[in-house]
This record gives structure tokens, C-alpha cells and sequence, in this order.
């Protein structure tokens, strides 16, 4: 998953903001699964709208986004690789 430092490479680009109390927030040790839980998104995006405003609220969204892409990117390769490794196995593919 993205480090802070890219999370908040992320934002600045997108807003202008690093929004690092959001992603702070989001990867604090001993909250991060909590915070991380897909089924409290619109729980905790009201929560930031209301201290924060929408952009940070849009940030912590991305910020979730940005880690599922990065992990199931992850994922993907590691998939791929192996259905190659097996197809070479059994003659299917070249190396």
C-alpha cells in the first residue's frame, strides 16, 4: 500500500493539499483495519466532511481507493505470474 509520504504526494497533486491528517488519520497503529473498513465509508466520510470539509472527505475515499488498488495490484501480478509459471510447466507457454 502507499506510504504516507504518497498518500500525501497523492492529494497535493489532485487538491493542492497534502490532507496529512487524513492520512494520518487512516494509518494510525492499532485503528488502521477499523479505518480501513469499507462498510463505515459513509460513516466516516460524514465524519470528515463535518470537521474538514468535502475535499477531505474525498481524500479519505481516494485514500481507501488508492490502497485497494495498490493491493490488489499486488495481487494481480502475483496471480499472473503464477498462472504463467504453470502454463510454462505444461508446455502451453515458452519461458
Amino acid at each position: 500500500m502507499p506510504s504516507l509520504e504518497k498518500h500525501m504526494e497523492i492529494s497535493r497533486k489532485r487538491t493542492g493539499k497534502t490532507y496529512r491528517g487524513v492520512h494520518e488519520w487512516m494509518n494510525q497503529p492499532g485503528f488502521r483495519e477499523n479505518r480501513h473498513d469499507i462498510t463505515r465509508v459513509l460513516e466516516i466520510a460524514e465524519m470528515f466532511t463535518a470537521q474538514y470539509g468535502k475535499e477531505a472527505a474525498q481524500e479519505y475515499v481516494q485514500h481507501l481507493a488508492d490502497d485497494m488498488k495498490s493491493m490488489f495490484g499486488s495481487i494481480a501480478r502475483q496471480t499472473n505470474a503464477a498462472i504463467h509459471e504453470k502454463l510454462i510447466y505444461f508446455g502451453a507457454e515458452k519461458e
